[in-house]
């Protein structure tokens, strides 16, 4: 059985989105020190695919009572935590981060992926009249499903 979590009754308490957050945060603050001439690629596309897994989350959200388009926003979620993997790796390739700091976001996409999949293939406990759900932590599940990547 799942530990329990707080009532959530919007998107920002989901711990879900806590984590993109942490994700968007560390990806901005690493992403200061890449070169100038990277602003307007690589550091734009990392910055904007990391910010845009919680947009999706929060449209997600808003869209819950119909769960076709939850677990379509919850997909989109998901595509950008992959592209943020993506854009990761191009700039560990160009030796912009070192390993551990790869390591780091990479650890974060995947345990976000984790739990959007987990969400997708619960969505039910999410749709409903309700104004607020109590998150279970078992929404998530066990940390040993297979995340998208």
């Amino acid at each position: 059985m799942g530990t329990q979590l707080n009532y959530v009754k919007h998107f920002r308490d989901l711990e879900v989105y806590k984590r993109q957050r942490e994700l968007s945060r560390e990806v901005f603050s690493l992403t200061k020190r890449f070169p100038a001439e990277e602003r307007y690629s690589l550091t734009d596309q990392i910055r904007r695919s990391s910010r845009s897994i919680g947009a999706q989350i929060a449209e997600a959200w808003g869209k819950r009572r119909y769960p076709k388009h939850f677990v379509s926003k919850l997909t989109d979620a998901d595509g950008e935590q992959l592209e943020t993997q993506h854009w990761t790796m191009e700039a560990l390739d160009a030796n912009y981060l070192n390993q551990e700091q790869f390591d780091s976001l990479i650890g974060l996409c995947e345990e976000i992926g984790r739990m959007l999949n987990s969400m997708i293939r619960k969505s039910e406990s999410f749709s409903g009249d309700e104004d607020a759900l109590r998150e279970d932590a078992s929404i998530y599940g066990d940390g040993d499903e297979p995340c998208s990547n």
